[in-house]
């Protein structure tokens, strides 16, 4: 859709100003589908099918996509440099389009909500989540650009939490994880055209009477 543009024609437009989604994740088959290192990819993929845009491009090291949502130019990415090393390619991409990083949208698994819910806020720190370590690490420590949280539950009983984030969703849980990404292009959307603050305020809410729903699901 935009290959002849280059970064230039983003940037030096008076408005509207361009956002950078940026999934968490790990790349490859082994790590499809596991609580901590595909949901961030499955946000990305299901805005960018929602709205026709193409993830066929490798750029700044992750597999990126460009569009407009509207007379909104977006970039799409899913970095390839495994969860530790996001920031690799989360810092560069927002150099190399000179966003402030309140327009840099950064999408990952959270142990702290229930499966399928989701959070959207304004900044905060990384709750021990290595790809936000690493995130913030190269925007010089920098904690505020905008997160989109995906629930994805705590493990059971004591159960170690890193081979809980490594275990894939089974087929019920899978089907809530889908619902949650539908709901999460609706929630893009409304971001896209009403801001982050009115969209945080509005859909948090909503995400909270979820919340207390699911809270006592098993996971």
């Amino acid at each position: 859709m935009l290959k002849g543009l280059s970064r230039r024609c983003f940037c030096n437009s008076p408005s509207p100003q361009p956002w950078l989604f940026v999934g968490l994740g790990n790349p490859g088959l082994k790590y499809s589908g596991t609580r901590h290192n595909q949901v961030g990819f499955e946000m990305i993929d299901a805005f960018a099918e929602s709205q026709g845009i193409m993830m066929n491009t490798v750029h700044c090291k992750a597999v990126f996509g460009q569009g407009y949502v509207g007379e909104i130019p977006i970039f799409l990415s899913k970095p390839q440099t495994y969860m530790n090393l996001s920031g690799e390619s989360t810092g560069p991409l927002a150099a190399y389009y000179k966003l402030p990083l309140n327009r840099v949208l950064v999408f990952h698994d959270d142990m702290t909500l229930p499966r399928g819910v989701l959070r959207l806020q304004d900044k905060g720190g990384h709750g021990s989540h290595n790809g936000l370590k690493s995130v913030i690490q190269h925007f010089r420590g920098n904690r505020e650009f905008p997160r989109f949280r995906i629930g994805i539950g705590r493990p059971p009983g004591q159960m170690d939490p890193k081979a809980f984030l490594l275990q894939k969703f089974n087929a019920k849980a899978q089907e809530q994880i889908d619902v949650a990404m539908q709901e999460g292009v609706d929630i893009l959307k409304y971001l896209l055209a009403r801001g982050l603050t009115e969209s945080a305020r509005r859909f948090n809410v909503e995400q909270k009477y979820k919340h207390l729903r699911v809270q006592t699901l098993p996971t």
